[in-house]
C-alpha cells in the first residue's frame, strides 16, 4: 500500500490517534505469515507525512479480523495507547456492526448471550448455549436494518469483545456472515472477505476528553452493492 493509497483510507488524524477504514484481507498486527500489517503500513505513513526520521510509534489498543473491513483506531503516542486501550478493556467504548447474512435473525431485534470458547490450535471459537466448558460469557445486542431478498442487513453491538464474537454468535442463531467459511457459510468469496464492517466507534477522546465518533462507509466489494444506498 503506497502513502497515497493508504491516505485514502484515512477517517481522521491529530497529535494523538489515527483513525483508518481497513481494507478487508489487511492485518492489523503482523502475526506467524509475515504479511505486513496495517500498523505498519501507519507508521510508513505518518514517517513520509511528517518527514519523520528513525522509529515511529504506532498502537493499536484493539483489532479487528484479517477478513472483516471498517475502522480501526491507532495511537501515535503512548499516552493515547494506554487511555484508549483502558478505555477498550473498561467497555467505554461503543461499537457498532454492520454484516450480511443470506438467512434472516430468528427476530428483528435480539440481545444474544452464549460461553465462548477458543481453540487456539485452530484458531476457532465455539459458542456454547450454558456455562458448561469453562468458556467466556459474550453477548451482542442485534437488528435486522434491512432486508432485500437473500441478503439480510443486521447491524450488531457487541456488549463484550471477544476473539471471532460477532461471527461465531451469528453462525449459532443459524445467520453465518456471507463469506465466513470458518463459521459455517458453504462458499468464500470472490475476494476472500467476510461481509462484516466495523461500521461506527464512539469513546471519549483520550486527550481532548471530547466525545469522539466515527463512521466508516461500507465496502466497493459486491456483496455490499445491494445496501449502498445506505452509506
Amino acid at each position: 500500500m503506497t502513502y497515497q493509497e493508504f491516505l485514502q483510507i484515512v477517517m481522521f488524524e491529530d497529535n494523538h490517534l489515527l483513525v483508518v477504514n481497513k481494507p478487508s484481507g489487511m492485518l492489523v498486527q503482523g502475526d506467524k505469515t509475515g504479511d505486513k500489517p496495517l500498523s505498519e503500513y501507519a507508521k510508513d505513513y505518518i514517517r513520509e507525512k511528517y518527514n519523520k526520521p528513525g522509529n515511529i510509534f504506532c498502537g493499536t489498543p484493539h483489532r479487528i479480523d484479517r477478513p472483516v473491513s471498517g475502522i480501526v483506531v491507532l495511537a501515535k503516542t503512548s499516552k493515547a495507547l494506554e487511555r484508549v486501550s483502558k478505555l477498550f478493556q473498561e467497555r467505554e467504548v461503543k461499537k457498532t456492526y454492520w454484516a450480511i447474512t443470506e438467512k434472516r435473525p430468528p427476530k428483528t431485534e435480539d440481545s444474544v448471550t452464549h460461553w465462548l470458547k477458543k481453540d487456539t490450535t485452530k484458531n476457532l471459537t465455539h459458542a456454547h448455549i450454558r456455562d458448561n466448558k469453562g468458556g467466556l460469557k459474550s453477548t451482542l445486542e442485534y437488528k435486522l436494518v434491512s432486508a432485500l431478498g437473500d441478503r439480510n442487513l443486521v447491524e450488531i453491538n457487541p456488549i463484550t469483545g471477544r476473539p471471532h464474537q460477532i461471527r461465531v454468535q451469528l453462525a449459532r442463531i443459524g445467520c453465518p456472515i456471507i463469506g465466513d467459511v470458518k463459521y459455517g457459510f458453504p462458499k468464500p468469496t470472490k475476494d476472500g472477505s467476510i461481509a462484516l464492517h466495523a461500521r461506527s466507534i464512539s469513546f471519549e477522546h483520550p486527550i481532548k476528553k471530547e466525545p469522539f465518533n466515527v463512521v466508516a462507509p461500507i465496502p466497493k466489494a459486491f456483496v455490499w452493492s445491494h445496501f449502498e444506498h445506505m452509506i
